[in-house]
């Protein structure tokens, strides 16, 4: 361990939960917030870009870059998540307008940019769809040379959420979730089976949105909105997509294994499905002479839940 700070850039579509993930970013001393790119996928990607200067703003945070990506899929329409995270992403809170201006690059130019320039490797964490990363990854495969790793939030071994079996950020772009896992680089999967299952206590909310502090305050805010509708009026909140930032910061809390993943792109009622191979054996398609190279993801199958929320509230209240 050299004690320096572990160099990050967050690929985001800040709704909700993106804006808490880059709360705890720019609040974790063991991380360095160098860049944020925006896609389309919870909202429009203007109104990520506006959402994401909103948060960075609202947190306090050094001028980070923050630039505009694609502005829907390689293939697929844009299909955006109001219903979960409110016709402005943000659980229509009523944010002021950012003081702040998008980066004058392109969110490609700048991930290349950056990854290049930084002094270290760099941890990527995509939150969203992988738009962006996939063209990054086939316009400028050099930058591998300098990505630590890739935490990406997506794709589900059990059950889905888009569909029965596709999480959100792959289903709505599964053509460049394929290509992310061909990066050649570490990549470790955050999927639904953990993102669902860290939730801060109704109380921790409730102390977050008295404090004060405009940053935890926000926090506060969007966590309660985060709550299913259930007409709760003191709700507890998902950390969602800010666990993967969690897993960056403190990786023992997160059980994974090594195992076998691929994207259905099939048309149907599958497509955007991750296929996590956990069998102990091959099977008789492989006996079969049928076997696909799958690339091996450090897939996330266990979460120290009381350890991510404790974290996590220290973090964005110190």
């Amino acid at each position: 361990m050299t004690g320096l700070p572990t160099p990050v850039i967050i690929d985001c579509d800040t709704g909700v939960d993106d804006a808490l993930a880059l709360l705890f970013a720019v609040r974790h001393p063991g991380l360095e917030l160098r860049a944020v790119t925006c896609v389309a996928g919870n909202a429009d990607v203007d109104q990520v870009v506006r959402n994401t200067l909103t948060v960075l703003e609202q947190a306090g945070a050094p001028e980070v870059p923050v630039a505009r990506g694609a502005e829907r899929p390689l293939l697929e329409p844009v299909r955006t998540a109001h219903h979960v995270h409110g016709r402005d992403g943000m659980g229509d809170l009523g944010l002021p307008a950012p003081g702040r201006r998008p980066a004058d690059v392109d969110a490609v130019t700048l991930l290349r940019r950056e990854i290049l320039a930084a002094p270290r490797p760099v941890t990527l964490i995509p939150t969203a769809p992988l738009t962006n990363i996939a063209l990054l990854l086939r316009t400028h495969p050099e930058v591998t040379r300098n990505i630590e790793r890739i935490v990406f939030m997506g794709g589900a071994v059990a059950t889905g959420n888009a569909t029965a079996v596709a999480e959100f950020n792959v289903w709505h772009d599964p053509e460049a979730a394929a290509i992310l896992l061909t990066a050649g680089v570490p990549i470790t999967m955050y999927g639904l089976d953990v993102f669902q299952r860290v939730i801060v206590p109704a109380d921790d909310v409730r102390r977050l949105r008295a404090s004060g502090e405009p940053g935890a305050v926000l926090a506060g805010r969007l966590l309660a909105h985060r709550d299913p509708v259930t007409g709760e009026e003191d709700p507890p909140g998902g950390l969602g997509d800010a666990g993967a930032v969690c897993a960056v910061a403190d990786p023992a809390g997160l059980t994974t294994e090594l195992l076998p993943v691929e994207v259905n792109l099939a048309p149907g009622p599958a497509r955007g499905q991750t296929v996590v191979d956990r069998r102990p054996r091959p099977g008789e398609a492989e006996l079969h002479g049928e076997a696909r190279e799958q690339p091996l993801v450090d897939v996330a199958l266990d979460v120290d839940v009381e350890r991510y929320v404790k974290l996590y509230l220290a973090t964005v209240e110190r």
